[in-house]
């Protein structure tokens, strides 16, 4: 993998964005919010301002409050100027939305913050912060600190190449004046069958969100080691590029030993560097038929990310992600009454009595990304792989990698289903858990890329 310059890879646009400052959406839609400013800001009219303030959106505008409740400014747009090295705090930071790990966390940011009113009478609460800023929460928030630094200068080569991409297809997006407020999710329905899949969101008021929707991004508070500031500072303007143009690099959590095609989760295109791969130092052989999913799925081959030692788990994982304790292997099991209730309650569709749970097309990690379920009252095909995962589970089944066991009960109507299933997220790109472990074993950061990326090379842009 040969990293050489490559200022012509981005259009004059994109690499002032690539080179600058970026706008990420902390919180969003609120009404109220209470906002410690640690040192000094200035406000848009000059005015100094630190300490604690409280935010209200009122019917047309922002009203900022100290902590006595003395008015301090008002706006549609107010901007707090960072001057020197302030942060601010925000408190009940939504991290992990809609999957069962979903908390709040008190999260400590740096840069400028910005409240833009919305026209409904809400908040955006917005930080402005250098690009290669951002990358160091991101990789510190994504995995740990304390994961090795190949691992970590791997994952800030792709997500400043996510990044990068993103903001490109967003100005591809806008000047095609195609923008829609619903615009990441694509779907095709008829009454048998519904076909969806989630893109990066074209956010409006900012460029990305913080969440797993676009990439994590917690703040300062995470970076507890030198490592994620050496793994940016050392990468500073590398991205990964196939045929001369900066790559969406995707990546996911474990991929369950094989990583899965982009087409299962998203478009139906081929990428060359988003294909399947064997994610070890065997070759490859694709799941081709049922039964090659079983075998699969019920084995334990041996893959990067299929790793049991909790301590190197624990040096590569955030503690609130370490809590997933089964991710290369798992199972769930529902009552039918239970599951016919969830698919209900997340599809809208009264199927009835369950019948039958059908793969039809799989990926060739196994991951389902088209599935039929028949019921009493209707019978109907769904996909891609996220929406499977959202339909069978409370909040969102780890992957859709799975093979399913029936039990039936005296009258021999279906009674449980076990879900025997491999892989966490959606297997796309690069395998973080296995990435992690190859950085263990000594692989280099452009070792790491290559195994995961296949014939894309570094280059640096800025």
């Amino acid at each position: 993998m040969e990293e050489k310059s490559g200022h012509n890879l981005l259009g004059f646009h994109s690499m002032q964005k690539a080179c600058s400052t970026i706008r990420v959406g902390i919180k969003d839609e609120q009404s109220e919010a209470v906002i410690g400013l640690n040192g000094v800001f200035l406000l848009n009219d000059g005015k100094e301002i630190t300490g604690t303030i409280i935010v209200e959106a009122k019917k047309d505008s922002i009203i900022i409050f100290d902590k006595k409740k003395h008015i301090v400014s008002s706006g549609q747009d107010i901007r707090f100027k960072n001057k020197g090295d302030s942060t601010f705090t925000l408190f009940d930071v939504a991290i992990d939305i809609g999957f069962h790990w979903e908390k709040k966390e008190r999260q400590v940011f740096k840069g400028d913050l910005v409240l833009k009113r919305r026209p409904h009478g809400t908040i955006a609460i917005i930080n402005e912060i250098e690009v290669e800023d951002y990358l160091k929460s991101v990789i510190s928030s994504e995995m740990k600190s304390t994961a090795p630094i190949e691992f970590l200068k791997a994952h800030a080569i792709i997500s400043r190449s996510w990044l990068i991409y993103a903001l490109k297809e967003k100005d591809n997006v806008l000047l095609t004046k195609e923008r829609k407020k619903d615009q990441h999710c694509k779907s095709t329905m008829d009454k048998d069958q519904i076909i969806r899949f989630y893109e990066q969101e074209s956010h409006d008021l900012y460029d990305v969100c913080a969440d797993d929707h676009c990439q994590r991004y917690q703040g300062i508070t995470k970076i507890s080691t030198e490592n994620p500031v050496r793994a940016v500072i050392e990468t500073s303007g590398i991205v990964l590029t196939y045929n001369g143009l900066v790559c969406d690099a995707r990546y996911s959590k474990a991929c369950g030993g094989i990583t899965e095609e982009y087409k299962t989760a998203w478009k139906d295109m081929d990428i060359p560097y988003l294909k399947s791969i064997y994610d070890g130092e065997k070759s490859f052989s694709p799941i081709l038929t049922e039964k090659d999913a079983k075998s699969w799925i019920c084995s334990r081959p041996d893959a990067f990310c299929n790793i049991k030692d909790r301590e190197m788990l624990r040096m590569i994982l955030p503690d609130f992600d370490i809590k997933t304790k089964d991710f290369f292997r798992w199972q769930v099991r529902y009552k039918r009454k239970e599951l016919e209730d969830i698919i209900c309650k997340k599809s809208g569709y009264d199927l009835g009595k369950i019948q039958e749970i059908k793969p039809l097309k799989r990926g060739p990690s196994g991951r389902i990304f088209l599935l039929e379920i028949r019921g009493t009252k209707k019978t109907i095909r769904i996909g891609k792989e996220l929406e499977i995962r959202r339909w069978l589970s409370h909040t969102h089944l780890l992957s859709s990698a799975f093979v399913i066991e029936h039990k039936y009960d005296d009258l021999g109507d279906i009674d449980t289903f076990t879900f025997y299933s491999a892989g966490w997220g959606h297997g796309v790109g690069l395998c973080q858990i296995g990435a992690g472990v190859m950085a263990l074993k000594g692989y280099k950061a452009e070792e790491i890329l290559r195994h995961y990326f296949p014939g894309t090379r570094l280059e640096k842009i800025y």
